[in-house]
């Protein structure tokens, strides 16, 4: 039963449980191959391998079993929607993109057809208003809030004060890179620091131009949001210049251990945001080795186990598996619907003892989800590179964002996109 992927665009590729009828059908558009794949494997591989153990440990979630149904999407959006359309067939209950490209073509086509989406901390950041979005979900965090929190951080290295500090963006020219520019120019402006911007064309091995740029002006910090083959140009190029990595800080997509360890020694101190903590010590990996992988039914070659993004996928994994738990609470119901889902996903509340029962004690904050709040607490932690151990180190707890900065650019985002859309603003 071992998961295999077919690399041949917009079909079924793999499955976690046997049965063809009466599971729980969750599509993973991956993307194993192309310049971003060194961050799509080892999500993917937390993903599948958590609802793996699910079924070996527990025979599903509430008795039935989580069939997975992997399509690889290159990271590419025409490719990311092929998938989409071949796999909603199945039965699907929830997707996750894991592109905010495929994010913003398949929202529009999820709701019409009636199937949740759940993009954690990315997509469309304006989805925290479940009013306008009643089938999209970005909890625990977005965009908006990885921007606040960073420079919350910023201020209390500053004493609390950035006037006058000169704060560069080194990002992805893309709906992605883009996301956080709204709010930086916001706080910008209120917190009195100036912000340059310098974008970087897919998918990111040319950057020469906006570190000589960057060694000119000598920011005072610079900030990345990146991804790929990107993170580790950017920050080999930085060490190349000699600028100060205690001073360059990653969104949560470009702190990952592939974006440093190229660099070698030269990328220590480098700094990034993270949704969860770092650890690998969860009990719950040592269940996922002892039941999945010594049984050979690893989702890859075990090598990912612990890292950052084999986390990541995990806590999604988990998040999507509590999710359908409480719709089959909610509904009386085991083999839920799509439909049910979506309310399991809007009545979800995160716990510390539910996440220590899980073996996951203190991985992501505790929140719950309503309609007017599909985002989360918008929380992050700030994580250090050590390249002499070749590990993460948590810098800090969870922050909070400035919810007074964040809260109105959502409602004006999300006003925007029903007026657009011919969308009237209510809860389900």
């Amino acid at each position: 039963m071992k998961l295999h992927t077919l690399l041949t665009g917009a079909v079924m590729a793999s499955l976690v449980a046997a049965p063809a009828a009466a599971d729980l059908v969750l599509p993973d558009l991956s993307y194993r191959t192309g310049p971003y794949a060194a961050g799509g494997i080892p999500f993917s591989d937390g993903y599948q391998d958590y609802f793996s153990l699910l079924n070996a440990r527990d025979g599903g979630i509430g008795g039935e079993p989580v069939r997975i149904v992997e399509c690889e999407t290159g990271y590419n959006t025409e490719k990311g929607v092929e998938c989409y359309e071949s796999t909603k067939g199945e039965g699907a209950l929830v997707y996750q993109p894991l592109s905010t490209g495929i994010t913003y073509q398949l929202i529009p086509k999820a709701e019409a057809d009636g199937i949740p989406i759940h993009t954690m901390g990315y997509g469309r950041t304006a989805v925290k208003n479940g009013e306008v979005f009643n089938w999209a979900f970005n909890f625990p965090a977005n965009y908006w809030d990885a921007a606040s929190v960073i420079v919350n951080y910023l201020k209390d290295e500053n004493d609390g004060d950035l006037n006058g500090k000169n704060i560069a963006l080194v990002y992805h020219n893309s709906a992605y890179g883009k996301e956080p520019i709204p709010t930086l120019e916001s706080l910008a402006e209120s917190e009195g620091f100036t912000l340059d911007l310098l974008a970087v064309d897919h998918p990111g091995q040319e950057q020469t131009s906006q570190w000589l740029q960057i060694r000119r002006s000598r920011p005072d910090y610079v900030l990345m949001w990146g991804w790929g083959v990107m993170n580790q140009v950017a920050i080999q190029e930085a060490a190349n210049i000699r600028y100060p990595m205690e001073n360059f800080i990653g969104n949560w997509w470009a702190g990952a251990e592939h974006d440093v360890t190229p660099a070698g020694a030269g990328a220590n101190g480098y700094k990034s945001l993270n949704m969860t903590k770092v650890a690998s010590d969860f009990p719950v990996l040592d269940d996922i080795k002892t039941m999945v992988h010594d049984e050979g039914n690893a989702a890859g070659d075990g090598s990912n186990v612990g890292s950052v993004l084999y986390i990541r996928g995990m806590y999604a994994a988990m998040l999507a598996a509590e999710s359908i738990a409480k719709a089959q609470e909610i509904h009386g119901e085991s083999d839920i619907t799509p439909a049910m889902m979506r309310d399991g996903m809007e009545a979800l509340e995160i716990t510390e003892a539910r996440m220590a029962e899980l073996g996951m004690s203190g991985i992501g904050p505790e929140f719950s989800v309503s309609c007017e709040n599909h985002g989360g607490p918008g929380m992050g932690v700030m994580q250090q590179w050590d390249a002499s151990s070749g590990t993460w180190t948590s810098l800090t707890g969870f922050m909070d964002s400035d919810t007074s900065v964040t809260d109105p650019l959502v409602v004006a985002a999300s006003k925007a996109y029903a007026d657009e859309n011919g969308v009237t603003a209510a809860c389900l």
